[in-house]
């Protein structure tokens, strides 16, 4: 999208299913597993480049053996970053001890970051410090194999204060409000919980405290423990998390908003955000990789044996849309038919904007995202083309001759790439007139391509803020100076806060609310705002069961076109000459170009948890208290 986001994380898991020997013998290399880490996450870095994190835990190793390894970094280039640390440390020990070159057996007990089970994250910080510190997986320690945790998400909870306070009522003093440490600590204290209670039971049948670990870990029931810690979680969460002595999960939230998708065979159990990056690293089919269903955890007992177990109560299914729309990479062979459909969809409204007249535009795409979604209405445009040219040999067809014929066929649709970003402008000047102008210089135009009679239709993944279209994309248009610009988003008009991992808290900050604050202000509604602001204020001290969306109210007066309309105006100034229109997707063409994937809660207001409401409410009263606060 042109304007920038940050979003959504990435997670892969991998746990090797044979001894380090064989992937030795058939790979040339017992660190098969840490590189196909690596690759994981450079599959996923679309995901989150803000930080990345990796951990590994050796299976079977002896009391005093080192058998827990994690690096994390903030580096510009995290992924890359990480690896590098990893292939330098594992460098030094060879160079220092060559007789563990071929001897996997020494590599696996001396050789840090070598092992069976292995996590990986990718980070975009949606809230609090991006340090080091807040970078996943979290650790949690303790001298008992069992009770070690380490966890990573791609995910956000709505009611993280709560979830504090019951922490603390459970006599626990957790030393952050952070989600990540609230979602550890709350399953940490049911593992613990579990352990004690198993190790009570073995000892009164007899077993020493020696022989009582092993029966721990194979009696640990890992469903029983995310049932309990999970109860309370609201949010969308796709939750990894490995103990130390080799049992391993992903769970899922019970709407499926957080993606997540597993693989095994005989080799491999693989876990991931996306399902691309799994066929791409493991060479698997596109039917060999299942999707995590709602409310379900993938779970790897230390044995290898591989379970999908029901942890809550699957709700609706609401996964994320904006995965289909931009968030996830485009190879996936449903997502990129979405995208194309997506942008078929949006072609009758694109059709009654230049009159259909196909002759006279041109189309094309901003930013590269929008690319397949760009094939999709350039299809349904050759296909308007083409009826025109029908009816048009069949009105002349006693008349016409050969030349007369060739003249129709040859009428082409006109595609071209207008604009290219150029690399990332620094806006070092603090006015504001010097930063808009560099700012408008962030894409190169390309000039001689579209006549002073010409529609030009540009498309864009989503329309959040308007911020780059305003004060770059639609000047660098008007200087092309076609008769008339539309744009046109593959997205619904963005009109409430997400609350499940995209950094988009501020109502303020969507250009839908704004155009649609203007419209109450210029249609004498303003009383409609201070109407939803009481009914928000009564709604504070109720459970977020109780509490009802009543920024819907904003909206209610208008149509979809007359906001739009109202946004197209908000996105040109004075200096701008050219007629531009606003043209955004349908709700019901985003659903019926992603059936999967019905999770519209910031374009519809239709939040899937409870938590929602109470969020969207929040980020209201802080509009209108002027308060820049996040509302969650």
């Amino acid at each position: 999208m042109s304007d920038a986001i940050k979003h959504e994380c990435g997670i892969s898991v991998i746990r090797l299913l044979k001894p380090l020997e064989y992937y030795k013998e058939k790979y040339g290399s017992a660190f098969y597993g840490v590189n196909k880490m690596y690759l994981m996450m450079e599959k996923q870095h679309n995901r989150g480049q803000d930080g990345a994190g990796f951990a590994s835990i050796k299976l079977d190793v002896g009391p005093g053996e080192r058998y827990i390894s994690r690096q994390r970094s903030i580096a510009q280039q995290p992924i890359q970053d990480i690896f590098a640390q990893i292939n330098s440390r594992i460098n030094e020990t060879l160079l220092e001890h060559p007789e563990y070159a071929d001897d996997v057996a020494l590599q696996k007990k001396y050789v840090p970051y070598i092992g069976e089970l292995l996590l990986g994250h990718v980070r975009y910080g949606t809230f609090g410090k991006n340090s080091v510190e807040s970078v996943h997986p979290f650790l949690r320690q303790n001298n008992w194999m069992h009770r070690n945790l380490i966890v990573a998400g791609n995910f956000n909870m709505t009611n993280v204060f709560q979830l504090f306070n019951k922490l603390v009522e459970l006599g626990q003093h957790p030393k952050e409000k952070a989600d990540t440490i609230t979602v550890m600590e709350k399953i940490g204290h049911f593992l613990d919980d579990a352990v004690a209670k198993i190790y009570k039971k073995l000892k009164k049948e007899g077993f020493s405290k020696f022989e009582a670990s092993p029966q721990i870990a194979e009696r640990l029931n890992i469903a029983k423990i995310l049932r309990k810690a999970s109860r309370d979680w609201d949010g969308g969460y796709a939750m990894a998390g490995l103990l130390g002595h080799g049992d391993a999960f992903v769970l899922r939230d019970p709407s499926g908003i957080r993606p997540a998708y597993y693989y095994q065979d005989d080799e491999v159990v693989v876990v991931a955000s996306e399902r691309p990056v799994i066929q791409t690293v493991f060479n698997a089919k596109f039917e060999d990789v299942q999707e995590l269903d709602p409310g379900h955890a993938i779970i790897i007992k230390k044995s290898g044996a591989t379970s999908i177990e029901q942890v809550q109560e699957p709700r609706e299914r609401k996964a994320c849309s904006f995965e289909r729309i931009y968030f996830s990479r485009g190879s996936d062979a449903e997502i990129y038919q979405e995208r194309k459909q997506l942008g078929r969809l949006l072609m009758p409204e694109v059709l009654k904007h230049i009159n259909h007249d196909t002759q006279n535009t041109v189309f094309s795409y901003i930013p590269n995202t929008a690319e397949t979604s760009f094939y999709g209405m350039v299809e349904a445009a050759q296909e308007e083309l083409d009826k025109q040219k029908t009816a048009e040999i069949l009105e002349h067809r006693d008349t016409l001759d050969e030349k007369g014929l060739n003249t129709i066929l040859s009428k082409k649709l006109r595609t071209e790439k207008i604009a290219i970003k150029d690399v990332k402008l620094r806006t070092f000047i603090t006015e504001d007139s010097s930063r808009d102008d560099l700012v408008a210089h962030v894409y190169d135009v390309t000039y001689g391509v579209v006549k002073s009679t010409d529609n030009l239709v540009i498309i864009d993944d989503s329309i959040v803020r308007g911020t780059t279209l305003k004060k770059s994309i639609i000047k660098m248009l008007s200087r092309l100076n076609p008769k008339k610009v539309v744009v046109v988003s593959s997205a619904p008009q963005i009109r409430y806060p997400d609350c499940y991992g995209i950094d988009m808290a501020k109502l303020q900050d969507f250009v839908a609310f704004r155009a649609a604050v203007a419209l109450l202000e210029e249609t004498n509604q303003t009383d409609i705002i201070d109407r939803v602001y009481q009914k928000s204020l009564s709604q504070v001290s109720f459970e977020d069961k109780d509490v009802v969306n009543y920024v819907k109210e904003i909206y209610e007066p208008f149509t979809d076109e007359q906001i739009s309309d109202k946004i197209a105006q908000l996105l040109v100034d004075e200096t701008i000459q050219t007629e531009v229109s606003v043209i955004y997707q349908k709700v019901e063409n985003l659903h019926k170009a992603c059936p999967k994937n019905l999770g519209d809660w910031y374009f519809t207001g239709n939040y899937p948890t409870p938590g929602g409401n109470r969020v969207v409410n929040r980020a209201f009263i802080n509009y209108v208290e002027g308060s820049l606060k996040r509302a969650y």
